[in-house]
């Protein structure tokens, strides 16, 4: 009888323990990997250590309490030795839409120390055209005894890319049951990445260079910016001609072809608020589509601010309702919220007004909201029963039906997502901001 060969078990570092990050280990480990989480936020590791999660995702909580007791996850500040380092750290942008690969770069530095020769480095973050290589750069000008390809006998480090592209709400779902993109820096980084991913992904994985897959994720947001700001910019024609943009819209996705997005109060979240601007920055003469759509996303919190403040008139001491304060319904994620910037343009324009905010899913309000004297979170009930003035922001499932309070209660009702217990034909609400 044959002896049977055990596939000796991965330790995978994961860097950053954020909304990809920390879901990404949880499924690793339990799917066999020895994963250690590294984060530089010290909570975030004493939370994870105990079996908790920082932040709201469905199925998360239990998927890190049983990892962490059955020993295959754990969290710390520094980086460790392992066999494959998984980068899922912020890629913002800077004040005039450039890049910022800060964290990855500060990722790749704490990384290089580590290696020994063999191991597999996967950048996840969303990241513009060129930043697998230039992570892969930084490592190497750190480490020049490594190499991409084996050159003159040096051990070779592997490099890919690996876009996450999950909905947030449904991440531990959608990581398992989605197809994933893998690119590699060398055929053979991307075959190791796509054996890594293999371990829990039942999707399909296909195999490119890294450039392309980084671009593909790109082309994804953009792709969804595009069709958002179409609906954002017909809700603002539809309503300069007195027309309702909802029943315009499910009229319009009645033709077999046609499916229209419902508009919102702008986009939000950490990608398809961000990633366009990659594309532009990238291209900037050929762009120009995604940079129209991009600014006219941008542009309607404002549109929003300029509506409740004509609804106030001749009322500059009211009591006005915000509901919701996410990126898009049923989570807690605030980041690039529309909503955010609504309440706080809204409350220094009317000082004299007191803004009640609804947010079920967050216990405090963000430091630039709290700081205002004129803005307090309060629950669902207490803001209908004391509002001349209501602000829909976010469709969450617990601010439905709100036509029958306003009839009963007679408030005035800015409802910018549609969410007032209609039912429409139309597509998913534009504010998504999410994979």
């Amino acid at each position: 009888m044959t002896p049977t060969t055990e596939v000796p078990v991965p330790t995978v570092a994961v860097i950053g323990l954020g909304y990809i990050g920390l879901p990404t280990a949880a499924v690793l480990a339990m799917h066999g990997a020895d994963v250690v989480g590294v984060d530089v936020n010290a909570a975030t590791v004493d939370a994870v250590n105990r079996g908790e999660v920082p932040f709201v995702e469905p199925d998360l909580e239990i998927a890190v309490s049983g990892a962490v007791a059955q020993g295959r996850l754990r969290a710390e500040t520094k980086t460790p030795e392992a066999d494959v380092f998984i980068v899922a750290v912020p890629t913002p942008f800077t004040g005039d839409h450039a890049p910022d690969l800060a964290y990855i770069e500060a990722a790749a530095d704490g990384i290089a120390p580590r290696l020994r020769g063999g191991e597999l480095v996967v950048l996840e973050s969303t990241s513009p055209p060129g930043a697998t290589r230039h992570m892969a750069d930084r490592i190497l000008a750190a480490r020049p005894d490594l190499s991409l390809d084996g050159t003159d006998g040096r051990p070779v480090l592997h490099v890919a890319h690996c876009p996450e592209r999950v909905l947030p709400g449904r991440v531990m779902i959608e990581l398992v049951t989605n197809d994933r993109i893998v690119g590699g820096l060398t055929t053979e980084a991307a075959e190791r990445a796509k054996a890594l991913y293999a371990m829990f992904c039942q999707g399909e994985i296909m195999l490119t260079d890294a450039v392309t897959a980084e671009m593909a994720k790109l082309v994804e947001n953009s792709y969804r910016d595009v069709n958002i700001a179409f609906a954002n910019e017909l809700s603002v024609i539809a309503d300069k001609l007195g027309i309702d943009v909802w029943e315009l819209i499910e009229l319009a996705n009645h033709h077999p072809r046609v499916n229209i997005l419902q508009p919102g109060p702008g986009v939000g979240g950490h990608c398809i608020a961000v990633d366009p601007w990659f594309i532009v920055d990238a291209a900037p003469q050929e762009a120009r589509l995604i940079r129209t759509a991009r600014e006219v996303n941008d542009a309607k919190p404002a549109w929003v601010v300029r509506k409740t403040l004509d609804a106030a008139a001749g009322r500059d001491a009211l009591t006005i309702a915000a509901l919701g304060l996410a990126f898009k319904s049923n989570i807690d994620d605030l980041r690039e919220s529309p909503a955010r910037h609504i309440v706080a343009d809204v409350a220094d324009a009317l000082p004299r007004s007191e803004i009640l905010v609804v947010e079920p899913h967050v216990d405090t309000l963000p430091a630039e909201l709290a700081n205002r004297g004129n803005v307090v979170l309060v629950p669902l009930d207490d803001a209908l029963a004391r509002a001349d003035l209501v602000l829909l922001l976010v469709g969450h499932s617990s601010f439905a039906e709100l036509g029958d309070a306003s009839a009963a209660r007679r408030f005035d009702i800015i409802d910018v997502v549609g969410g007032r217990g209609t039912s429409r034909r139309a597509g998913p609400p534009a504010a998504l901001g999410s994979k």
